[in-house]
């Protein structure tokens, strides 16, 4: 029989140890580490989707003591009294008002503040309308995260079962990993996707059911 999936939530784990580190995400870590020891008051973090670009932004946000916001929240919000808290992490930062993130920018620059933007891509790439924002941005320091190697993907694989309070035998992993697209969104779907339809069907994880899934996003067997 099949059973009724309940849509339970889950918390990623978000802890200094919980964060997986390899050479595509070291360098970035490093910088987080290296505050407040920053050239620059601001910092540019950017990655492709589920990369553990939020994860690091609230690792910097504990270390720091700031505050964190999105990029499409931040409009309403008085940007002094943000600024004068010490530190600032805005994530999806190419979502927010560009006279907003500008005035961000410059209030933190005036109260001696840490300014943390976090974004898909570098500033370089985005259709910037304001050239003092888009000058301040590309002026900043910029670290990315890259598309994660085997090894990486595996582990992240690993986290979000467990996350999910799944246990998936590592040669379940190790199908997934050869056959899988290579990038840290994949990895989130494809572990969402083998939850949801382990929990109806009420068995675990298998080969079969990685099978299954994995043929309805690629022609792989």
């Amino acid at each position: 029989m099949t059973q009724l999936a309940i849509d339970l939530p889950h918390r990623p784990a978000l802890g200094r140890a919980d964060f997986l580190v390899s050479g595509c995400n070291e360098a970035a870590l490093a910088w987080i580490d290296r505050w407040p020891d920053w050239p620059a008051r601001a910092l540019v973090l950017h990655g492709p989707a589920r990369c553990g670009k939020s994860h690091l932004a609230e690792l910097w946000r504990e270390r720091s003591g700031g505050v964190q916001v999105t990029g499409d929240a931040l409009g309403p919000l008085a940007p002094d009294e943000i600024a004068r808290g010490g530190a600032v992490a805005v994530d999806d930062a190419e979502r927010a008002p560009e006279r907003a993130l500008l005035h961000l920018y410059n209030c933190c620059v005036e109260f001696g503040a840490s300014l943390l933007i976090v974004a898909a891509e570098a500033p370089g790439s985005w259709p910037l309308a304001l050239p003092d924002l888009a000058s301040r941005l590309r002026a900043a320091p910029s670290v990315a995260i890259a598309s994660p190697d085997e090894a990486l993907l595996g582990a992240v694989l690993v986290k979000h079962f467990a996350d999910r309070q799944l246990r998936v035998a590592p040669g379940v992993i190790g199908f997934l990993v050869r056959r899988m697209e290579r990038s840290f969104a994949a990895a989130a779907a494809l572990a969402d996707r083998l939850d949801r339809l382990a929990l109806s069907a009420g068995r675990p994880v298998s080969i079969a059911l990685a099978r299954r899934v994995l043929a309805e996003v690629t022609d792989q067997p």
